[in-house]
């Protein structure tokens, strides 16, 4: 008997060891931790518990019998974070370079089905160098059924990805499933090819960190919501986003205990909005005053910045914000930042999130480029995924509200439970100046000073449009509001609203422009 307690004890103590010390020491030279130390790190403390430690993979092509480890290259199993229920698994690079196989695509499968049955988050911790190539099709089997069950999933559980190393050829896929990816800035990178098949087709030079490094996911294509200077930064970031998501799609969005100190009023608001139309502002300031202090937790900060997501708080509450920002590109609409909004209004929606919206836009991006590249259906992504959220959805218009972008960030006439423009707002088809050059366009050419003929014009059209009670008048806002007096309307409303109820047409489901 003594001898059993003593084997497993061996055995086990050879797999927490993953690929050995050397390759421990070598992941560790290159700036990252191993599987098990991310495991550790993320996971309250002592609450991991692995699941398939002993699997080994069955293959013996091209001298893989030689090469056998527990484990198979990943570590699985389940834990808590922040006392909540979670899965995990993470890809050992100290084994087999991380590589997916049969065996490895089995152990990963097994956590997401497990957590699809109880409801639990799951978390990828990826670093691998892709499919084992010595096992051939299984490998790329074992990927399909990750993507399958990714898919399953999606708006059932979160599902989150950290890159921590490369992640390259259709391991990619995975993570662009999930509901947010987070890179690791000068050790993580994704590509679906790399830099020498690159070369070989295109004859472009390029690093992997070029190619695909978090930098760039996260500024310029958009594929990764979260960018990190080093690993614990990494999940730290991936443990404070769990705290705004509840565990799954049939659970209320989380909140914390608030006690109100009797005065939400927020005098700031009030001088926030400049003197000039044209003048830009930070609508981060707005988001700060209203939400609860420091409770803003920015997704997808670098890319399509002309459009500011997130999550907050409001009373202790977990909300989602989407607002235009009038400081980057005067906060207007355009490819990315329809995908950007759309993408995450579509998350917030799955998992009971509510949506508070911030309006300040001048309208749709125009040119050749945006045409070209198809703004119409891209803006239309971000019109579909207001139209078919059901949960409590509110709109303040701080200031422009112009055009067919008037429509598509969460008005009235596509859904919106209440809407609130602040004395400043204005609400019209299109700016003073362009609408004036259009009515009045003959009466200004014949003018004996045409110049100031259009500023009379321009006035004239702003004096009855450029503001927000025509709207109101119409019932289009509900009520026009003081700044400072945004949040105490805004914690009014949502509590309002935490008992909405929306019965939708039957279908398998919508057709989103893609």
């Amino acid at each position: 008997m003594k001898e059993a307690f003593e084997r497993l004890q061996q055995i086990k103590s050879e797999a927490v060891k993953g690929g050995g010390e050397k390759r421990i020491e070598a992941q560790h030279a290159k700036g990252k931790l191993t599987a098990r130390e991310r495991i550790e790190m993320l996971l309250d403390k002592g609450s991991f518990k692995e699941m398939g430690m002993l699997v080994k993979h069955r293959s013996k092509n091209f001298g893989l019998d030689k090469q056998v480890f527990y484990g198979d290259g990943v570590v699985t199993g389940y834990g808590n974070i922040h006392g909540r229920l979670v899965y995990v698994f993470a890809q050992d690079f100290t084994v087999l370079g991380g590589s997916l196989a049969e065996a490895h695509a089995e152990k990963i499968c097994k956590v997401m089905d497990l957590a699809m049955k109880v409801g639990a988050p799951v978390i990828g911790l990826n670093d691998s160098g892709g499919a084992r190539i010595q096992e051939g099709v299984v490998s790329l089997g074992g990927y399909a059924d990750i993507f399958y069950r990714n898919t399953q999933a999606s708006g059932v559980i979160p599902q989150i990805s950290a890159i921590m190393g490369p992640c390259a050829g259709g391991a990619v896929y995975s993570p662009a499933l999930t509901d947010f990816i987070m890179m690791v800035e000068g050790t993580s990178y994704m590509f679906v090819t790399g830099p020498n098949v690159v070369k070989t087709v295109t004859h472009e030079e390029v690093t992997s960190e070029d190619l695909g490094g978090a930098s760039v996911h996260s500024s310029k294509s958009g594929v990764s919501h979260f960018s990190y200077p080093h690993e614990v930064a990494c999940i730290d970031g991936l443990r404070r986003l769990l705290t705004y998501v509840p565990q799954n799609c049939e659970e209320d969005a989380p909140s914390i205990p608030y006690n109100s100190e009797g005065n939400e009023t927020r005098p700031k608001l009030d001088g926030i909005i400049p003197e000039s139309a044209n003048q830009p502002y930070d609508i981060r300031e707005v988001i700060e005053e209203v939400t609860d202090s420091e409770s803003f937790f920015e997704v997808h900060k670098d890319f399509a910045e002309n459009i500011v997501v997130g999550f907050a708080r409001l009373a202790g509450k977990s909300i989602g914000i989407v607002a235009n920002q009038p400081a980057f590109l005067a906060g207007v609409l355009d490819i990315k930042a329809s995908q950007k909004g759309a993408r995450f209004v579509r998350f917030c929606d799955s998992f009971n999130i509510p949506l508070l919206v911030f309006e300040d836009v001048p309208g749709f991006l125009p040119g050749t480029d945006q045409e070209w590249n198809a703004i119409i259906t891209n803006g239309a992504k971000l019109l579909y995924a207001f139209s078919e959220a059901t949960v409590p959805r509110i709109t303040v218009i701080t200031r422009k509200a112009y055009g067919g972008a008037y429509d598509v960030m969460n008005s009235k006439h596509i859904g919106a439970d209440l809407n609130f423009a602040w004395p400043t707002a204005e609400i019209a088809v299109m700016g003073s100046k362009g609408a004036a050059e259009i009515i009045f366009r003959k009466e200004i050419s014949e003018a004996e000073n045409p110049a100031a003929k259009l500023a009379e014009k321009d006035q004239e059209y702003a004096d009855l449009f450029a503001n927000p009670y025509r709207a109101a008048a119409r019932g289009y806002v509900d009520d026009i509001i003081m700044p400072s007096q945004t949040r105490e309307v805004l914690i009014q409303a949502f509590d309002s609203l935490k008992t909405k109820v929306v019965n939708l047409p039957k279908k398998k489901h919508g057709n989103i422009p893609l």
